[in-house]
């Protein structure tokens, strides 16, 4: 019996296979500079990595400055879609807030954070990287705060809330660059935890949370403050 003949698959637009073409010169540069760095990185190494030719990424992006910053675009919307993904999974937990900030912490600590410090080193005297590292860093930072709209509706839209998230970002970011240079991040962790606690409560002061209830029915303090920060540090093992 004849074998029926498989219908042909439909063939790519142009458009189509440009796009991949840019994904693949953008996913190689992010790839690279988490490799090389900015400076050893080059325009040749991205070709080669991403499987183009030279000439395919020069019609795409005739220059460094174009292609990386086409990349910071690119990191950032992955970093997101990374984030976005995993938001859900918070839905129902007893403390969205500690897992929140577990979650915050797996997109800053990794590759992908040491792409974006590599790119703020190099903006610093390049204007026109910085001029495209900036306004990605505030986006991402105003997509922290719908994500965190979304998990925890009307509370995350006070100015406590948000200086909060704001100050828990940049806390993150020194303690991810820290560890570019000190891979044993146990004290790291144990700062974390107790930054956990801090902004538990500062949360718990604003007028929109609804405090613990006991079996009792009646509504349970907040900690003070120095109870939460009285926690010894330096008594752990030395690093």
């Amino acid at each position: 019996m004849k074998r029926p003949t498989p219908a042909p698959r439909p063939r790519s637009t142009q458009d189509q296979r440009s796009a991949l073409m840019r994904t693949k010169l953008l996913d190689a540069t992010i790839e690279c500079l988490a490799e090389k760095g900015y400076c050893r990185t080059t325009t040749t190494d991205i070709a080669a990595r991403a499987g183009v030719s030279r000439g395919a990424q020069l019609h795409h992006f005739p220059a460094k400055i174009e292609l990386v910053t086409a990349a910071v675009r690119h990191l950032a919307e992955k970093r997101l879609a990374d984030l976005r993904s995993k938001a859900p999974h918070l839905e129902g937990k007893p403390d969205r807030i500690s897992a929140g900030i577990d979650l915050l912490w797996s997109v800053f600590y990794g590759p992908w954070f040491n792409v974006a410090i590599e790119l703020w080193v190099a903006a610093r005297t390049d204007p026109s990287l910085c001029a495209a590292v900036f306004p990605v860093e505030q986006h991402m930072a105003n997509a922290f705060d719908s994500v965190w709209r979304d998990l925890f509706g009307e509370i995350a839209s006070t100015s406590r809330f948000r200086d909060v998230l704001r100050l828990t970002l940049y806390i993150m970011r020194g303690m991810a660059l820290e560890g570019m240079l000190k891979k044993d991040d146990r004290r790291r962790r144990a700062l974390l935890e107790v930054w956990k606690n801090l902004w538990s409560d500062a949360v718990e002061q604003t007028s929109l949370y609804s405090r613990p209830i006991d079996h009792s029915g009646r509504t349970l303090a907040s900690r003070p403050t120095s109870a939460l920060v009285a926690v010894d540090i330096e008594t752990q093992e030395p690093e």
